[in-house]
């Protein structure tokens, strides 16, 4: 029900997500008249492998986090949170308000021992044609260095779970010097080192912003105010380079030469970003997204879940994760971006 458009998108999404996996089980949550309504109008109202949870509220876009938590407690986001938790799902996929998003799984859900504060995780495009994963995109805007550094260590396991090799991690500064940066980033640095140093994890240094797309590194680490600037400023980019290209006769020309660079370079085909660091899965798309980029977001969640991801994440980062500072407090909340 979430996202700017709602079954609209998210049901031609899932229909066209479930023709390319065969073996994918959907539960649409949210308003039933409704889903049933935009189903109908896909011929797709008795879909075998489609059920459908009802939900009596919708947290909306604009929400605020304590009435999205406190006061929808049958919201589409929530009820299809607790089918993750009583494990009749494996993983949640929203377009919805992305703090009520975290703050509700977050409650729901809990973090996983030694997290503080989960972490929102995407992937980037690259020059080497492979993913950048970048993490975090907006969760936590202000964090100090044992924060950056479970970020690295969540975002490190969550790549080698997907994509079946050792990443190199980077953390994004405004220089590759070490003595550059804030002090939390400088700190963060000096943690990294230490666990290179011991093998645990293979820690490339300072990254630049322009080191994303050179596919310098694997894994980009950064607080979630930096990240989710740069997320947008990309996005951004992307449409603006696409529109202009396609201003001209002589650039549609070169836009059809170019065709498939240019696919590579849709921030559509890149949505859905996992929340890291919670006790299952929960994928987010971007609240704009159209049916396209929400099954991508579908598929990422869909992969996620057959490479057993969280088992992995559970393990891994229980072994990895070092004890929280005393400074930080049982009951600190998580800051939204």
């Amino acid at each position: 029900m979430g996202g700017d458009h709602g079954p609209s998108v998210t049901i031609p999404a899932a229909l066209a997500f479930l023709k390319r996996e065969s073996e994918a089980e959907l539960i649409l949550v949210g308003l039933e008249d409704q889903i049933r309504a935009e189903l109908k109008k896909h011929h797709a109202g008795d879909n075998p492998r489609l059920s459908i949870k009802h939900a009596s509220e919708v947290v909306a876009m604009d929400d605020p986090v304590e009435v999205a938590l406190r006061r929808k407690k049958d919201s589409s986001m929530r009820v299809a949170i607790e089918l993750v938790k009583d494990g009749s799902a494996k993983v949640c996929v929203s377009a919805g308000n992305t703090g009520a998003l975290m703050a509700i799984s977050r409650y729901v859900l809990k973090t996983m021992a030694g997290v503080d504060r989960p972490a929102i995780c995407s992937i980037l495009p690259n020059q080497k044609g492979s993913p950048t994963y970048m993490l975090d995109l907006g969760a936590n805007v202000d964090c100090e260095p044992h924060h950056l550094h479970q970020f690295a260590i969540m975002g490190a396991v969550l790549f080698e779970a997907m994509e079946h090799r050792r990443p190199s991690i980077g953390l994004l500064n405004v220089g590759t010097e070490e003595i550059k940066g804030t002090e939390a980033v400088k700190a963060t640095a000096a943690l990294l080192r230490e666990d290179h140093a011991r093998g645990i994890l293979n820690f490339h240094g300072n990254v630049e912003g322009n080191d994303i797309f050179k596919g310098t590194v694997d894994v980009v680490v950064c607080d979630g105010f930096v990240g989710n600037v740069t997320l947008k400023a990309i996005e951004g980019l992307s449409r603006f380079f696409k529109a202009t290209l396609l201003e001209t006769t002589m650039s549609k020309l070169g836009a059809l030469l170019a065709r498939k660079s240019l696919k590579k370079l849709n921030p559509e085909s890149y949505n859905g970003a996992g929340l890291l660091g919670l006790k299952g899965l929960v994928f987010k798309s971007h609240g704009g997204a159209h049916a396209y980029a929400y099954e991508w977001a579908i598929r990422r969640a869909f992969e996620a879940a057959k490479y057993n991801v969280q088992e992995q994440l559970s393990t891994l980062i229980a072994e990895m994760l070092p004890s929280a500072p005393a400074s930080e407090a049982p009951g600190s909340t998580t800051k939204q971006g």
